[in-house]
């Protein structure tokens, strides 16, 4: 069941054309006339920046999708009662552009979060739209925004597209009304530590996902219930992150919000890199997870496994010594090196210092060169829009 859901939603040019869909020739642009100023790109924080346009467009069963604008960030106009409010209707996406050593500016593997975000959707229960037309919206405003992707190597555009339930009605029902929109804003890395390993609590008491739920599906209602948990950790503990555990044998899942991985030698005796599986539905199927994944089978260097970690087989592999790295990866992170986990009352020590390790290093190296272009790949994409004049020159409307 849950392989299947995760499956992006293939399609025809026939059956994209015939989905009721906004279309990114009708966009209506209204340009600011008060510019934000830009903040220094020396100690940028993550996601405390906008620039200075959005994006906007809503749905109703009796009008479809209305005339898609972008326009000044400004408060949303949103009904008291619309589910989003009171049940939690709501998904998201976390993706970034970077502006290259080309000086053009790129996007990450777009496509894969779009369709992520459609299945996140499907499951949400909110209306369908075409993602290639998406995508080319998307692409507008991060060319109208373009002074706002940071000329630095260290920081990056994030993008942040969200998809509400909007119906006016207290019922629990699925809403007949949504709204779909993006911001963006230039962003440092996700963690004050940096590259610096961090410390995680892994308490079996709290879960963050289970079969038959909704972990593996980008919603906000994933991560409401985890942030006290988080803030408890730092607060008592004086960990960045939880590591999520689930099941009787304390299954590790994820590592705050970011995918968990684990490079060791396995009772084989091979080198291997692991992380847990998708079938059960427990994990987010990241974008740089999958990335990490490819990445590493090419370069066919050691042994690549989906397969579930108890926490039991990870402490004996600790305690003989085989566990080599643990990291986090995510589109925030990227990769973030583990070096404790606090678990029930143990201080499991992977390294006892803060310096990254030789895989996690390399990984993030190779990402971060495919994300500035020095090392040309196709998982970046361009944001010029080839053959629509319209929508490659910013008028305002």
């Amino acid at each position: 069941m849950f392989l299947s859901l995760l499956q992006p939603v293939r399609m025809t040019a026939r059956c994209v054309r015939s989905i009721s869909s906004f279309r990114a020739d009708d966009l209506h642009i209204t340009l600011t006339d008060k510019p934000k100023p830009k903040p220094s790109y020396d100690n940028l924080p993550f996601g405390g920046n906008t620039s200075d346009h959005m994006f906007e467009v809503d749905y109703t069963p009796a009008m479809g999708w209305s005339r898609p604008v972008i326009r000044p960030v400004e408060p949303l106009q949103i009904h008291p009662a619309a589910k989003v409010l009171h049940y939690a209707s709501e998904l998201f996406e976390g993706m970034k552009c970077y502006r290259c050593v080309d000086g053009k500016i790129r996007m990450f593997r777009p496509m894969e979060n779009l369709e992520r975000m459609e299945r996140s959707a499907v499951r949400a229960g909110l209306p369908p739209y075409d993602r290639f037309e998406f995508l080319k919206v998307i692409k507008k405003l991060i060319n109208i925004d373009q002074e706002w992707v940071p000329y630095s190597d260290r920081c990056s555009m994030y993008i942040r597209p969200t998809f509400i339930a909007t119906e006016p009605s207290l019922g629990v029902t699925q809403s007949t009304d949504a709204k779909l929109f993006v911001i963006a804003g230039p962003t440092g890395p996700y963690f004050k530590t940096s590259m610096k390993a961090i410390r995680l609590l892994a308490d079996p008491q709290y879960v963050r996902a289970w079969p038959g739920g909704c972990g593996a599906f980008k919603m906000g209602s994933n991560y409401a219930p985890t942030v006290a948990i988080q803030a408890y950790a730092q607060r008592e503990h004086n960990c960045q992150s939880v590591l999520w555990l689930f099941g009787d044998d304390h299954q590790m899942t994820e590592a705050g919000t970011m995918n968990f991985f684990v490079f060791w030698t396995n009772e084989a005796g091979e080198q291997e890199l692991v992380t847990p599986p998708l079938d059960a539905g427990l994990i987010l199927p990241g974008v740089t997870r999958k990335s990490v994944l490819e990445l590493t089978r090419q370069w066919n260097e050691f042994k690549v496994t989906e397969e579930v970690i108890p926490m039991g087989k990870f402490i004996k592999a600790l305690n003989e010594g085989r566990v080599k790295e643990v990291f986090g990866s995510g589109t925030a992170s990227i990769v973030c090196p583990v070096g404790q986990i606090l678990y029930q009352g143990q201080e499991l020590h992977i390294t006892d210092t803060d310096d990254i390790g030789e895989l996690t290093q390399r990984i993030c190296h190779d990402i971060n060169e495919i994300h500035y272009y020095l090392k040309p790949h196709p998982w970046m994409e361009s944001i010029d829009i080839d053959g629509d004049e319209s929508l490659r020159t910013v008028t305002a409307n």
